[in-house]
């Protein structure tokens, strides 16, 4: 059972940190107005947009052209992934 929760734990944790470099990269993609035809910026919208439309439903932060969204998801990610992780690692100990 602990080497399942080791490979749960590092899969968690690889999921979400290649989540939050997808949100580095649109963001940074956003800087430059990029052609909406690239397959990349495609993915990375796609990827994105689903969740931060959610966020900007919920919290309007778009002030004079900057999209404060991103941040907030960010953020979001990285308490999801502390909290995810020392969950597993208190299932594990309790085995």
């Amino acid at each position: 059972m602990q080497i399942l929760l080791s490979a749960l734990y590092q899969v968690v944790n690889l999921v979400i940190q290649l989540y939050i470099f997808i949100v580095i990269a649109r963001a940074l993609v956003s800087w430059v107005n990029p052609d909406p035809y690239n397959p990349i910026v495609r993915f990375l919208h796609n990827a994105t947009d689903p969740v931060l439309q959610r966020i900007r439903r919920i919290l309007p932060l778009q002030f004079s052209g900057i999209d404060l969204t991103p941040i907030v998801l960010l953020i979001a990610l990285s308490v999801l992934q502390q909290v995810l992780l020392q969950m597993i690692v208190s299932l594990s100990r309790g085995f």
